[in-house]
């Protein structure tokens, strides 16, 4: 059993197994690690150890009984430590510790396989910049660009070095693209218009440039030729700015407040800093490095939906055959780590109306806690309309609002955002949400060329053709841990004269996935996957409770099957995995993808073990992305670009669950160009405690009334 809370946090002796460390947790696990190795120690990370899927269940049953007293056993509080230990002449070894709290020894040590890379630190990314910055090398390569020093600084990008070459023998290496920035007084000028035709490599562990690489600046008529830069890359490049006071253009004036009010205070709940309920929704928000905000314990209405949620892994190809534009490629959650990208989120601006946030502990490099305030904030939206129905016979309507809790954390890596959202609404529904916005990546290009690999969006900017594809790891607990995934297609049945002779039918198929396999998404046929409880049967339609996704026919990966690009991000090949639980099978591309070459540990491994998956402890991956073929539009600064996951309740409930949400006339509505303000949208007069409003008759069928039985059978 864990020790007390070493914090003495309000909330009671012991922290629940899904909370964060607390800043005193992961000094006990640092000064572990430090006693354990006694070599410098460079720290990455130092997190919470989820339980055991076995050990929580059991948990987690207590405490939804309400049977948790201060003898219930409770799963070791313990500690991830990833780390590298840094010996003589610099050379590093990674390796990870699993420490126990209340001992605060070291329980468990891993060295993963040689040549295995863990993600990159910010203090990684700000060596780079100042290696850069020193180097001769690198002096020399901007000497030849002749640049303008009054005018223009360099700044950087560091970069996961990406699938090294076949047969590269590659230590720990970070690439940078580099660009340069108006010298104009303002620290937020946008560099992204003056990008710089080289990209330095360096040995990380080394803090030495190793090389630089030329890129190619031609267009179509130059095929695959690089190292073609002469004269002054600069001179036919624009500024491109975004931050307000540099526009070239005034701001609009015609935009009117609007205000998200709740004088009332919001209708959820949060304890614990991690428990959240909300109408009939309880769940708790974890936090992890790589995956930022992660949710846990799902529950409507007492009853049990998802075991975990969250974001697995996310990569982004860039389609430059170029060299060495083909190392372009990131892993955003395994090479950088979402929750160390997670942004400080603002008041009023990242998220609207009441706001609850929630913090994150972090670690510098020396394991000292880091706390980053803000990292997750939580909120009531409205999203319209959640269902209605207008009585053409009386024109009575009755109409609620689709009112949404969210979830919503933003990460910044380099030139690009994403805006990540779980939203929950009253009818049980959980959407996944992803925004990518922020600046493209630009290359330079010669004057007057264009390019059939992007697309040029200013003067000398070369937005590249690239892909984002996200992979959502969902572990469902549709009415308990033993679920059965199901595919269900409508296909026509064939005009005949037995069983569809007018050749309007169609059937709906249905077949349970009984081994770990892939799906790929059929908008032909309504490919449906269904996560169901096959033990528990929905008395009304007499199939079994479920909860189901369509997953959307987005376009995966691109490169060619045989190239290290594809192999590395293997998960992005089908847009659905089922595989049987594991635990700690977290990542979608396995644990370390910076400057893999193969996907390793990853989903595709897992379903080739070809496990049985049929009423079973099953997890299914979601595999979506965006084709980004950059258009003008999207500079200088990129309007997001979305897309929804809809896990929909199927047979779970008897009925529609949100049939008991009011329909709330908002007092705050005004209509515009009349004097006197209607009675909400359904008319002039308010059915009495019903919420919802009796409208005068305005349809063509004003005035129909009911007609009797007797009267239509003739009595």
């Amino acid at each position: 059993m864990a020790g007390p809370h070493v914090n003495g946090a309000s909330k009671g002796v012991y922290p629940h197994p899904l909370d964060q460390l607390s800043g005193d947790e992961v000094k006990i696990a640092r000064q572990a690690v430090l006693d354990a190795r006694k070599h410098a120690i460079l720290f990455r990370n130092i997190y919470a150890v989820e339980p055991p899927k076995a050990e929580l269940v059991d948990f987690l049953n207590a405490e939804h009984a309400g049977e948790l007293t201060a003898n219930t056993p409770r799963p070791p509080r313990q500690a991830r430590a990833q780390y590298d230990v840094i010996y003589e002449k610099g050379h590093h070894e990674y390796m990870e510790s699993v420490i126990d709290i209340a001992s605060g020894k070291e329980v468990n040590l891993r060295k993963p396989e040689k040549g295995s890379q863990q993600s990159l630190t910010v203090d990684e990314f700000r060596d780079f910049a100042n290696i850069c910055m020193a180097s001769e090398m690198f002096k020399d390569a901007i000497k030849e660009l002749k640049l303008d020093a009054e005018k223009f600084e360099i700044a950087i990008d560091p970069w996961p070095y990406g699938g090294p070459d076949p047969g590269e023998v590659t230590p720990r290496y970070t690439q940078g693209l580099c660009f340069a920035k108006l010298r104009n007084g303002n620290p937020d000028t946008n560099h992204y218009g003056f990008p710089l035709p080289i990209i330095p490599v360096m040995d990380t562990y080394k803090k030495e440039i190793i090389r630089i690489d030329r890129l190619a600046t031609g267009g179509t008529e130059d095929g695959l030729e690089y190292g073609t830069a002469k004269g002054n890359v600069l001179e036919h490049c624009l500024p491109a700015e975004y931050v307000p006071e540099l526009l070239d253009v005034p701001l609009r004036n015609d935009v009117k407040p609007l205000n998200v009010l709740q004088p009332e205070g919001p209708s959820f709940s949060v304890s614990d800093d991690s428990l959240i309920e909300w109408q009939k929704w309880r769940f708790r928000v974890g936090f992890t490095p790589r995956e930022c905000a992660v949710l846990h314990d799902v529950h409507y209405d007492g009853r049990s939906v998802l075991y975990r949620l969250s974001l697995s892994e996310m990569t982004v190809p860039y389609g430059d055959p170029r060299p060495p534009f083909h190392r372009k490629q990131a892993f955003d959650f395994g090479d950088a780590g979402a929750g160390r990208a997670a942004n400080n989120l603002a008041l009023g601006c990242d998220c609207l109306g009441v706001i609850k946030y929630l913090d994150a502990m972090l670690v510098n490099s020396d394991g000292e806690p880091s706390l980053s305030r803000r990292c997750v904030c939580i909120h009531e939206q409205d999203n319209g309309i959640g269902f209605k129905h207008t009585n053409f016979r009386t024109n009575r309507a009755v109409v609620t609002r689709n009112r949404e809790l969210v979830v919503q954390f933003i990460i910044t890596l380099a030139n690009y955002e994403y805006i990540f959202a779980y939203k929950f609404d009253q009818a049980g529904g959980i959407t996944v949400e992803t925004r990518a916005t922020g600046i493209v990546s630009v290359v330079n290009i010669d004057p007057g060329k264009t390019s059939p690999y992007g697309n040029v969006v200013s003067p000398g900017a070369l937005a590249q053709n690239h892909q984002h594809i996200f992979a959502v790891r969902i572990d469902p607990a549709v009415d308990g841990q033993m679920n059965t995934i199901f595919t269900e297609e409508s296909l026509p049945i064939p005009m005949n004269p037995k069983t569809n002779p007018f050749g309007n039918g169609y059937e709906v198929v249905r077949k349970p996935v009984t081994k770990s396999s892939w799906i790929h998404a059929s908008p032909f046929t309504n490919l449906t996957v269904k996560m169901a409880n096959a033990n528990k049967i929905n008395p009304i339609s007499q199939r079994p409770v479920a909860y189901k996704f369509i997953p959307s026919a987005s376009q995966l990966i691109l490169a060619d099957p045989e190239s290290i690009v594809a192999k590395r991000a293997a998960f992005a090949h089908h847009h659905v995995w089922v595989t049987k639980y594991k635990d700690d099978e977290l990542f979608a591309a396995g644990e370390f993808t910076n400057q893999s070459q193969v996907e390793k540990g990853g989903v595709a491994d897992a379903v080739a073990r070809e496990e049985d998956v049929e009423n079973a402890d099953v997890v299914v991956w979601n595999v979506f992305g965006l084709t980004h073929n950059p258009r003008v539009e999207d500079w200088p600064v990129m309007p997001v670009e979305i897309h929804q996951l809809h896990l929909r309740p199927a047979d779970f409930f008897e009925r529609n669950p949100a049939l008991d949400v009011p329909g709330i006339e908002n007092a705050s509505s005004v209509e515009v160009g009349r004097d006197a303000n209607g009675a909400c949208c359904h008319g002039a007069e308010t059915v009495k405690g019903s919420g919802s409003v009796q409208a005068a008759p305005t349809s063509h069928l004003q005035g129909t009334e009911s007609v009797p039985v007797s009267q239509i059978n003739g009595h």
